[in-house]
């Protein structure tokens, strides 16, 4: 039963995502019977990997839930809503909610200027969680293709949107529980926990050479900790040069 409620939540998600709607009020979008924060919790009791919730401010959770326009039935909109965002595996993945002192970008703050469309009106795709590589997780909302809902992942070592063929739940499931050394094969040193942790949730590391380019051992790499935007900037520079839009 716990399964099949986590999948209607999922298609519930999906099926609502990239579509233009008029916008709900914050009345509408706080779901006081039926709360996604149940599944969450769940989750985060069954995780492997180690998680942190960061403590929200009651303000910003209902001004960032109400421009994101997505319902706290949903665990996307729940972890928007009670969180101020969600570190995992000593803050090697950020999901983003909110905004805390640990990490102060909300959702919609983080999308501002970085997607097709205004939040809750016809979004092309949602940036929904990052990690300390400059990799980044968004949803689809038509950007990608007709898989509406689903995530991709923005890779630093080849700067293209990879698809996980997982929505929104299903991610934040596995990054609680999946195996993260695998799916970050290569692209973790032998000190990045200590580095990592003392990093906020607003930076990221930058190498040089870049991950992108031939390099013989990671180590080697040099590594500083910059602002998240930075990098973001930089890469999307780098990318539309040599692939183009």
């Amino acid at each position: 039963m716990k399964y099949l409620a986590f999948c209607l939540v999922a298609i519930q998600l999906q099926t609502g995502f990239g579509q233009t709607t008029p916008m709900r009020s914050l009345e509408e979008l706080v779901n006081r019977e039926d709360p996604g924060w149940r599944f969450v919790e769940e989750w985060i009791e069954e995780a492997t990997n180690q998680v942190e919730v960061l403590k929200r401010d009651a303000k910003k959770a209902d001004a960032a839930l109400y421009q994101t326009q997505v319902t706290t039935r949903s665990p996307m909109g729940a972890i928007i809503y009670e969180t101020g965002g969600i570190l995992v595996d000593h803050g090697w993945i950020r999901i983003l909610g909110s905004g805390s002192a640990k990490m102060t970008r909300s959702l919609p703050e983080w999308n501002k200027g970085k997607l097709a469309g205004e939040l809750g009106q016809g979004t092309t795709l949602l940036l929904i969680a990052d990690d300390a590589i400059g990799g980044y997780f968004a949803l689809n909302g038509g950007a990608f293709g007709n898989d509406l809902g689903k995530v991709y992942y923005f890779s630093p070592d080849n700067l293209e949107w990879e698809p996980l063929d997982v929505g929104y739940s299903e991610f934040v499931y596995w990054a609680f529980t999946g195996d993260l050394e695998q799916f970050y094969e290569g692209l973790r040193w032998n000190t990045w926990r200590k580095e990592v942790s003392l990093m906020d949730g607003d930076q990221v590391v930058h190498f040089f050479p870049y991950l992108w380019t031939e390099y013989e051992d990671l180590e080697k790499l040099s590594r500083k900790a910059v602002p998240v935007e930075e990098m973001w900037n930089l890469q999307m520079d780098l990318k539309n040069q040599l692939f183009g839009n």
